[in-house]
């Protein structure tokens, strides 16, 4: 079955959100402070609107998606990036990363950050992602990482 990366639709939202809640809960260390806040876990409306939702999906099962939103006038930012825990290590990451950097190159950007979980940041790095400094999140502390294209 070959992978499809498409826009999302509104219509979506929900199932998005919930394919994000079950990528984000996965692991221990951030699952008790994400069941207190469950409103940190939400897709706004305005970036399925505005098309800076990509969704990755085999046949008709969504499989993961990322968000794409223009930073500065040649700066993108990845602000989200999530798969289905089922689905990861097959490249669905890598592809939604491709997907991402051709948008954002297509936009005019020269360059794509992210704010890294820990636990993402080699596979960011083997990506071409490069560590720029630290960002406060809403749990502390992250890297914040810059792929330059």
């Amino acid at each position: 079955m070959t992978l499809n990366i498409r826009f999302g639709a509104l219509e979506e939202r929900a199932d998005l959100e919930e394919l994000q809640r079950r990528a984000s809960l996965v692991w221990e260390e951030y699952r008790a402070d994400l069941l207190a806040h469950p409103d940190a876990i939400q897709l706004p409306l305005s970036q399925l609107q505005e098309n800076r939702v990509r969704v990755a999906e085999f046949g008709s099962r969504r499989v993961g998606f990322s968000v794409v939103i223009p930073k500065s006038a040649d700066v993108s930012e990845l602000d989200g990036l999530f798969v289905e825990p089922d689905h990861w290590g097959i490249g669905i990451g890598r592809a939604l990363i491709t997907d991402a950097v051709r948008l954002a190159r297509d936009q005019g950007a020269g360059a794509i950050e992210v704010i890294a979980n820990p636990r993402a940041e080699g596979f960011y790095e083997k990506l071409g992602f490069r560590p720029t400094g630290f960002a406060q999140t809403q749990f502390g502390p992250a890297k914040q990482m810059r792929h330059v294209f």
